[in-house]
C-alpha cells in the first residue's frame, strides 16, 4: 500500500503554516487556513484532505461556522477536541466583529441605540439567546443568561438578576432574538417579563426595556407599553 500524502511531503515552503508566517494569513486560502487550525490529519489521511472535506460538506466557511459540535464530529478526522477547535476559532472572530464602541448607561434608555449595540450579536443565531445589559451610573456590562427557546425554566429572575448585582446595576435591559424573523412578543415573552419586572422591584432594580430584535429590525418593550 502506497504511503499516504502529508503536509510533511511538501517543500517546507509550501506548506500552510510556513507561507502564513512569510506572507501574512491573507495569502493562504480557505482550505489552507483549516489545515492550520487543525494540525494534522489521522492515520491514512492528510489534514488537507479532512480540510478539504470539511469544506465540501457545508459548503462554505459561513455554514461551518455555524455547524454545532456534534455534526462537525461526524466528519472523519474530527473528533471532538478539533470540533471544540473550529467552534473557538470562529466564536473568536464572532465577537471581534461584534465588537461596537460603548455607550454610556443614560444613552441606552434609548431602545435603537440597544439595537445598534447588540443587533451583530444576535443577527445569525438560529436558536433564541437572551441577553441583559446591565447598567450603573458609568457605562455598562453585556451578559448572555440563556441559549434555546424562551421559557420560564431557562430564564430565571435568579440567574438573570445575579448578573446585575454582581454588576452593582441600578437597571438592566433585556434583549433576544427571534429567529423567526417575527419581533413580535410571544405569550411567553410577555408572562417572562412580567415576571422579571416584578422580581426587578422586589431587589431593587429597574427593569429598563425588554428588546427583541430580528436580522433588520426590532420591537421595544417600552415603545409599545408593554413594560
Amino acid at each position: 500500500m502506497s504511503k499516504s500524502f502529508t503536509i510533511h511531503d511538501l517543500p517546507k515552503e509550501e506548506r500552510p503554516r510556513e507561507r502564513l508566517v512569510k506572507f501574512g494569513e491573507q495569502v493562504l486560502s480557505a482550505q489552507e487556513l483549516l489545515q492550520v487550525i487543525l494540525g494534522r490529519g489521522i492515520a491514512g489521511e492528510s489534514v488537507a484532505v479532512t480540510a478539504q472535506k470539511l469544506l465540501s460538506q457545508f459548503g462554505s466557511l459561513q455554514k461551518l461556522a455555524e455547524a454545532s459540535i456534534e455534526e462537525l464530529s461526524l466528519i472523519k478526522g474530527i473528533g471532538l477536541a478539533k470540533a471544540a477547535q473550529i467552534k473557538a476559532v470562529f466564536e473568536i472572530g464572532r465577537r471581534i466583529s461584534t465588537q461596537t464602541p460603548p455607550y454610556k448607561s443614560k444613552e441606552l434608555t434609548d431602545p435603537k441605540k440597544v439595537y445598534q449595540l447588540i443587533k451583530s450579536k444576535l443577527k445569525d443565531y438560529h436558536k433564541e439567546h437572551f441577553y441583559i445589559i446591565a447598567l450603573n451610573s458609568r457605562n455598562h456590562s453585556i451578559a448572555e443568561v440563556s441559549v434555546g427557546s424562551l421559557n420560564a425554566s431557562i430564564v430565571h429572575p435568579r440567574e438573570v438578576f445575579s448578573e446585575a448585582i454582581k454588576n452593582k446595576a441600578a437597571s438592566v435591559i433585556f434583549v433576544h432574538n427571534h429567529p423567526s424573523g417575527d419581533p413580535e412578543p410571544s405569550e411567553d415573552d410577555l408572562a417572562i417579563t412580567k415576571r422579571l419586572v416584578e422580581a426587578g422591584k422586589i431587589m431593587g432594580i429597574e427593569v429598563v426595556d425588554h428588546i427583541i430584535i430580528v436580522k433588520d429590525k426590532f420591537l421595544s418593550f417600552k415603545e409599545k407599553g408593554l413594560i
